[in-house]
């Protein structure tokens, strides 16, 4: 059974939050003004959001802004800015993983955390519940909390019940039975329908069979019924991909040294290892986030070659990246996650308990060190590509991937180990008819002499990958290998076939063999 958190706080006071935490705002006075924002609707300035203060003065959402002016002169003011506000929520799911790995956001406003078999880190549900909202006032975030065992229910409880209400396991009903309709997440025109009937409280629409009630109100008000109850699942789009492999660490005084934050990233890492070995698991992917006490999240990651799960070995790729965190005025606060985890298991030793490297094994370390050095995309393989185009028929693979499925290279037609970027034209070739060898040819300003060759080999286009009408005669490439009196080996191709005035053939170089 899944334990959910739902978080809500009002548009303002996200704006509000992100309003201060720029680098010009001011910090926020002890007795906080009335506070609205604004947008422009039809030309005219309206008030689109509105502070608690600001409600107690008599201001509205939809008002003008110059009444709301007229009335509250102190009032103050900010552009409604939707994109920043989702930003700001962005970065607040992003520092709610060290509460959960599993966080998802709920519109403009609110976040869900898939809290179930983490609660016992905070010594209870109630216990975490009162750190998150401390937290969050804390940084003057004004969030209403609930926690039950569906979105609907928590996303209710959160807003029409009590602020950190609690629904035990199982017992959802009974707290959810007080509440309005409202409470549902029901569109407004099923929500007027229900209030015109008189029916106040879930509890009545509990009480309505199931057949008349979706009869009347929709078959989405029975979704969002049922939702709530827990009947039918509701799929939530985490921020991340929720995972199992998870491991945190709290400190009871905030660190900053970097000799500390190596520490505790090797203690995480063993610690998440530990339960990888357990399971017969390895990773292919670690992140390590650093939570301030500010709270923001600093995230570090790397990757391996070949899955797996040695926390010195893990902690050694991190220390490199350590030296860019800022901690600010402490860390509270390490989290480590694994992804690509995959079953890997140990391979089994000599009598004498003697075993060579493999040699993935061997390299797996340089190459890890490398990729997070240099970036992935700097270290890799090449492999065979099916494609009998030369520049087409080789890709990049991962150092230590296994083999593709593709065809491997033709030996009866060997190819240079590597080809130009771009093939090098070629000029004074001289050959005794049209498809015969080339006997002499000169590149970059020196003559060649040809004593053997080779060929032709011709290759067309791929034409059934593009249109029939741009298929041409140029695109046919006859490659000859030939040796020139020095014992230089080259790859040589023409370009287009004789006969066609308005494409005559041209002569390139491809390659060179080793």
């Amino acid at each position: 059974m899944s334990r959910i958190l739902c978080a809500w706080s009002p548009t303002w006071a996200i704006a509000n939050w992100r309003r201060r935490n720029r680098c010009d705002a001011s910090p926020e006075p002890q007795s906080p003004p009335p506070f609205a924002l604004l947008e422009t609707v039809r030309a005219v300035r309206r008030v689109s959001a509105v502070s608690l203060e600001a409600v107690r003065l008599g201001l509205r959402v939809d008002q003008k802004a110059t009444d709301a002016l007229a009335l509250v002169p102190e009032l103050l003011t900010a552009e409604a800015e939707p994109e920043a506000d989702a930003v700001a929520l962005t970065a607040l799911a992003d520092w709610c993983v060290r509460f959960s790995p599993a966080v998802a956001i709920d519109g403009p406003d609110g976040l869900f955390l898939d809290v179930t078999g983490v609660d016992h880190l905070w010594g209870g549900e109630a216990a975490m519940l009162a750190d998150f909202q401390a937290r969050l006032a804390a940084n003057g975030l004004p969030f209403r909390c609930a926690l039950a065992d569906t979105p609907g229910a928590a996303w209710a409880l959160a807003h029409y019940g009590e602020d950190g209400a609690i629904a035990p396991p199982g017992e959802q009903a009974p707290r959810l039975a007080p509440l309005p309709p409202a409470a549902l997440r029901l569109d407004i025109a099923t929500w007027a329908q229900i209030e015109r009937l008189g029916l106040r409280q879930v509890g009545q629409l509990m009480a309505i069979p199931r057949a008349p009630f979706g009869r009347r109100f929709g078959r989405m008000a029975l979704t969002r019924l049922d939702q709530a109850l827990g009947r039918e699942r509701e799929a939530l789009t985490f921020r991340r991909p929720p995972t199992p492999w998870f491991a945190r660490l709290a400190f009871a005084e905030p660190i900053s040294a970097p000799e500390d934050m190596a520490r505790v990233t090797t203690d995480v890492a063993a610690k998440l290892c530990a339960r990888l070995e357990t399971q017969g698991q390895g990773a292919r992917c670690f992140e390590v986030s650093f939570h301030r006490v500010d709270g923001k999240a600093l995230p570090l990651e790397i990757g391996l070659a070949l899955p797996g799960r040695d926390p010195a070995r893990i902690a050694k790729l991190f220390a490199p990246k350590l030296e860019t965190v800022d901690p600010g005025f402490g860390i509270e606060v390490v989290t480590l996650t694994a992804e690509g985890v995959e079953p890997i298991s140990g391979r089994q030793a000599r009598l004498d308990h003697a075993r060579e490297a493999t040699v993935e094994e061997g390299l797996g370390p340089l190459i890890d060190r490398l990729t997070n050095r240099l970036g992935e995309d700097r270290v890799w393989r090449a492999a065979p590509v099916e494609s009998h185009v030369p520049e087409l028929a080789v890709g990049r693979a991962r150092p230590l991937a296994p083999a593709p499925d593709a065809r491997a290279w033709d030996r009866a037609t060997p190819r240079p180990t590597r080809l130009f970027r771009r093939p090098e034209p070629v000029e004074a070739v001289l050959a005794a008819i049209p498809d015969d060898p080339p006997t002499q040819f000169r590149w970059r300003g020196q003559l060649h002499r040809v004593r053997r060759a080779e060929g032709p080999e011709r290759i067309g286009e791929e034409w059934w990958k593009g249109a029939v009408e741009d298929v041409r005669i140029d695109h046919v490439r006859d490659y000859y290998r030939v040796e020139d009196e020095a014992g230089g080996r080259f790859w040589l191709f023409r370009a287009g076939l004789y006969g066609d005035p308005q494409a005559p053939p041209q002569w390139w170089l491809h390659g060179v063999f080793g």
